[in-house]
């Protein structure tokens, strides 16, 4: 019944650095911001959502769209899918931003990730989708 995941959530009390982490370094398209409460970005067939939490855990305003609280705290993960071809670039896109990156290697099946971290803290994995044996 479940054909895949449509949404991925992160959650940032900056969402200014957020937004321009990514948006300008990782170069996702912005579909949406709200506020101090979230800003989406389209990534691929799906939406990255990244919420404020301190916003999230509020009740809906009586005009607002049904959507109950929810979130947490600390640091999540998540990660994007990418060509093995395209990993080297995105490497140096985030080297040239600051960005360090904490691990790059191969996993047992021959699938490359290399992992770093958002300015939220989160961990984030660029992945060939051969890591799950997908094409």
């Amino acid at each position: 019944m479940i054909e895949g995941i449509l949404e991925t959530a992160l959650y940032a009390d900056d969402l200014d650095a957020a937004e321009a982490f990514y948006g300008g370094v990782l170069g996702l398209e912005k579909v949406l911001r709200a506020g101090n409460r979230h800003v989406f970005f389209r990534c691929g067939p799906g939406i990255l959502l990244i919420f404020n939490p301190a916003e999230t855990t509020k009740p809906p305003s009586k005009d607002a769209l049904p959507v109950p609280p929810h979130g947490t705290r600390g640091a999540g993960h998540a990660c994007f899918r990418i060509s093995g071809e395209a990993i080297d670039r995105l490497r140096e896109k985030l080297n040239k931003a600051g960005v360090a990156i904490e691990s790059d290697f191969h996993w047992p099946n021959g699938a490359r990730s290399i992992y770093f971290r958002d300015p939220a803290g989160n961990s984030l994995e660029c992945a060939e989708p051969k890591l799950w044996n997908i094409e």
